[in-house]
């Protein structure tokens, strides 16, 4: 049952004196902290507001004690590994690396610098840690179970659609999660009698192709998430309702765009928790011994006005369970 529930905490616990703030006491620099968005500013404000506010909150503050140096990835994969090297050169004290693919190319960075990921959707899977309790090298962080929720954003895809038959997957094929994802989401439409079909897609443009195949041939779509995909939220949301297809996204802010359902964690929480991960490794901690976290809190989202749009009527059961309706 979807319901309101809590973030278990497993970050708790005096640890050690300050590593950066003795590091600047003792005649050098604040802190600093490498942070990497794999999309852009304008869809991450949301983001990094919670993370800069929860380090305020628990004694960091930006430009005195802590220095923050932010870059961009815009959806480009190829940047990771520049932006990983580049923070290795500037001897950041932790990187904060958004994503599988920015916090597998930090991996191959660097061992020694701590790496803090706030979102990942299968950290063990992707070969990112060791195990969620014991995550062993230098890396840790919140996983947010993506591959985990594919069967259950399906379910609420059919209860939404009941004439849903042919289900078609979109994603991002070089994307490390997307293809755990996919493979989940295939398996569980065979079980559930639908047929599904794979569109991969690897830059903007092949979008417009996807939904060129889809037309007609398809009664729902689910959207496999990635900077790449998030870049490309309303374009495809748009392409979604002139076809009108119903669609099933990770994160609420893809129905904020026009998607017309999400179901996933929420991703500012994970930001303000990520800060805590990075508070407890300035202080002293290592990231080999900070379990990841996983959520136990899930929204379901719903666009009525896209809905509406494509002649969709929500059974009252599917919408009794939404957290979010956009009407």
């Amino acid at each position: 049952m979807i319901g309101r529930r809590q973030f278990i905490s497993l970050l708790g616990g005096a640890v050690a004196w300050p590593v950066g703030i003795a590091r600047a006491q003792q005649g050098g620099r604040p802190a600093r902290v490498g942070f990497l968005s794999a999309d852009t500013l304008s869809a991450r404000p949301q983001l990094v507001a919670p993370f800069v506010e929860r380090l305020r909150e628990l004694g960091w503050t930006e430009g005195r004690t802590v220095a923050i140096e932010y870059r961009w990835a815009a959806g480009d994969n190829k940047r990771l590994a520049e932006i990983a090297a580049e923070f290795v050169q500037l001897n950041v004290d932790v990187m904060v690396m958004e994503g599988t693919a920015a916090t597998l190319a930090a991996k191959q960075a660097t061992s020694s610098i701590p790496i803090v990921f706030p979102v990942a959707g299968d950290p063990v899977g992707t070969g990112l840690v060791s195990s969620l309790a014991r995550p062993g090298g230098n890396i840790t962080g919140l996983s947010i179970q993506a591959p985990d929720l594919g069967a259950k954003r399906l379910e609420l895809l059919r209860e939404a659609v009941p004439s849903l038959t042919r289900l078609a997957i979109m994603g991002n094929a070089e994307t490390p999660n997307t293809r755990l994802e996919v493979h989940e989401v295939e398996s569980a439409a065979v079980k559930m009698g639908l047929q599904p079909s794979k569109h991969e897609i690897r830059r903007t443009e092949d979008i417009a192709t996807v939904f060129e195949t889809l037309n007609g041939r398809a009664d729902a779509l689910y959207v496999v998430g990635d900077p790449l995909v998030d870049n490309n939220r309303v374009r495809i949301s748009a392409f979604a309702l002139g076809i009108r297809l119903p669609t099933m996204f990770n994160f609420r802010n893809y129905v904020d765009a026009g998607g017309l359902m999400s179901y996933g964690t929420k991703f500012p929480e994970l930001y303000r928790r990520a800060a805590e991960y990075v508070d407890k490794i300035l202080r002293g901690a290592k990231a080999a011994e900070i379990p990841v976290e996983q959520p136990t809190k899930f929204e379901l989202a719903i666009n009525l006005i896209t809905a509406r749009a494509i002649g969709l009527k929500f059974p009252e059961k599917v919408l009794a369970l939404a957290d979010e309706v956009i009407e």
